[in-house]
């Protein structure tokens, strides 16, 4: 018993002694006490509830998130390829990407190949994103549903090709080189099937053909570990070891990705509410502390016209509310485009809950001298930030990132700069854009 008290008080002891008064890095000679009073009022960036750029009430709901996603299409910005290499035009990304900055927000984009029934890429339904060069080698051969899980029509990308496989890897090698430090993307979302969502519901699975072989997945996604720093998420459906390595191998689950639920909250999504899929998929890809290192997120259920435009009422939906629901699964983003539908999609309600996401910084204490300014921070939120953040006096940072702070946990800082007016105080990240602000909050007595 004496064990078990002290394993579930022990983050209580160390709050304390981070914040005791004795600290001595709080009591050194030499030093004053800062008065600090601040409020976090507004979403916050690379957080949230996400709409979709199309979306016709994009502006009214503007200051009610940060993100908006967009599906992207590998064969509009790769135009070929010429002596061994790609040929790229990027404007078709571009503008999507200056499009969602115009609205101060971020976003999430996901590549993919396969999307039932689409008409984008060339008129077709079902037509897959694979690159036109591709598609026209001799030894390209792609697969068709004509109503893939009562989707409709859909082709499917021929994993046998091997341009195909060194064409997937290459492009996230380029992608990343122009894009891994572009403040206008937050979050990419990758993976293989409909949608990108690591299944192809309706047909015959038929690994190495159809879908990615095994060794193939695990070879791609320790290449994109190693050259995407943008924060990068999969699928919860990649738990399922009938598609896909990931939970039986402790390499790929050493890997920092994130995860995306593309049915969160519908009416059977906890073990205690029926089936558990999605739960059980959480418990096996996420292992309790993935959300500790990889951004959790996803899109609210379309099973139902019911799912989007009810869940963000006060009362709860299928006996559980979204804080609850977004606390439980350190919810970073999440996508609602059809909230504004419903009753209690309003511009307030919307800011409410994407403010229930995320990273919530805290000052607890502050403390400066001619040369230093030193500071006890927390994190009240439910998830960490994923990127670096500093505090800063002037243009003048922490050499300590706000980056992987977990709820709850409190770390000491530095600043090399004397602070003599508490306004001059503020968070600045290299990965958000100009126009946007973190908020941290304090309130501070001299």
């Amino acid at each position: 018993m004496k064990k078990l008290f002290l394993f579930f008080f022990l983050p209580t002891l160390l709050f304390l002694w981070a914040c005791h008064p004795d600290d001595p890095f709080f009591t050194e000679k030499g030093f004053h006490s800062v008065a600090l009073s601040s409020t976090i009022d507004s979403v916050q960036p690379m957080t949230g509830l996400v709409m979709w750029p199309t979306h016709s009430q994009r502006l009214k709901y503007a200051p009610s998130i940060s993100l908006e996603f967009q599906y992207c299409l590998p064969c509009r910005v790769v135009t070929g390829k010429v002596d061994g290499k790609l040929q790229y035009d990027w404007s078709y990304l571009e503008t999507i990407l200056n499009d969602i900055q115009s609205r101060n927000h971020q976003a999430i984009i996901r590549f993919r190949y396969e999307y039932p029934n689409n008409t984008m890429v060339d008129g077709t339904a079902g037509s897959t994103a694979v690159p036109q060069y591709i598609k026209d080698l001799p030894d390209y051969n792609e697969t068709f549903n004509k109503n893939a899980g009562g989707d409709g029509p859909t082709y499917y990308a021929d994993w046998t090709n091997a341009e195909l496989q060194w064409f997937t890897k290459q492009f996230y090698t380029d992608f990343a080189e122009r894009y891994n430090h572009d403040q206008r993307i937050a979050f990419v979302e990758l993976g293989f099937g409909h949608w990108s969502e690591y299944h192809i519901y309706g047909t015959r699975l038929k690994l190495g053909e159809n879908f990615p072989s095994k060794d193939y997945q695990k070879e791609f996604l320790a290449h994109v570990s190693q050259v995407l720093s943008i924060p990068w998420a999969i699928s919860i459906d990649a738990a399922d070891s009938g598609y896909t390595p990931i939970v039986a191998d402790p390499d790929l689950m050493a890997l920092s990705f994130g995860v995306f639920d593309d049915s969160f909250m519908h009416e059977h999504h906890e073990i205690r509410q029926g089936d558990g899929y999605n739960e059980r998929c959480w418990n096996e890809i996420g292992n309790d502390t993935r959300w500790q290192r990889g951004v959790c997120g996803g899109e609210v259920s379309y099973y139902t016209n019911f799912d989007q435009r009810n869940f963000l009422n006060p009362e709860g939906m299928y006996g559980w509310t979204w804080e609850a629901a977004a606390a439980k699964y350190h919810i970073t983003f999440m996508i609602s485009n059809d909230a504004p539908g419903g009753v209690y999609g309003t511009v307030e309600r919307f800011q409410e809950a994407s403010m229930a996401t995320g990273y919530k910084f805290r000052v607890l204490r502050c403390i400066t001298n001619d040369t230093e300014t030193r500071l006890s921070v927390t994190n009240d939120g439910i998830a960490p930030i994923y990127r670096d953040a500093f505090f800063t006096i002037g243009d003048i940072c922490s050499n300590t990132s706000l980056k992987g702070l977990l709820p709850q946990d409190t770390i000491n800082l530095s600043i090399p700069s004397p602070l003599s007016d508490a306004n001059t105080l503020h968070i600045t990240s290299p990965h958000i854009l100009p126009t946007q602000t973190i908020e941290f909050a304090a309130n501070i007595a001299e």
